[in-house]
């Protein structure tokens, strides 16, 4: 069981970096917009890495998702805050970022959040 467990945070920490590498060699000066997910919340930011700085940011936790989802663990919880990132963002006017998906396998909740924050106006 042990073994099981180490390869599966070992792939985890692989795709994680090579998703670091691709999004730094490609980004061009873009914003990242960094996304985490748990078992129970999601959370997403955009962030300046040329500055060091979160810009925007939006998570399951946020009172106006709260009270508005039954949980903050599933794909309509994801959309929510892929919307709200994207609506806070187009404030602060931010238009195009990079996504990056950290080790997350991008299906699922981090897929629903990336075309939520896709149609609320974001380019990626």
């Amino acid at each position: 069981m042990k073994t099981a467990m180490k390869n599966a945070k070992s792939a985890f920490l692989r795709r994680r970096w090579r998703t670091r590498f691709n999004i730094k060699r490609r980004s061009s000066g873009r914003l990242r917009l960094s996304v985490h997910r748990t078992d129970r919340h999601i959370y997403a930011q955009i962030i300046d890495d040329s500055a060091g700085r979160t810009l925007v940011a939006a998570s399951t936790l946020d009172r106006q998702l709260r009270e508005q989802l039954r949980t903050g663990a599933d794909k309509i919880a994801a959309s929510a805050v892929g919307g709200l990132i994207a609506q806070r963002a187009l404030l602060v006017g931010v238009k195009e970022v990079v996504f990056d998906r950290g080790g997350f396998l991008f299906h699922g909740r981090i897929q629903a959040l990336a075309d939520a924050a896709r149609n609320g106006g974001l380019v990626f």
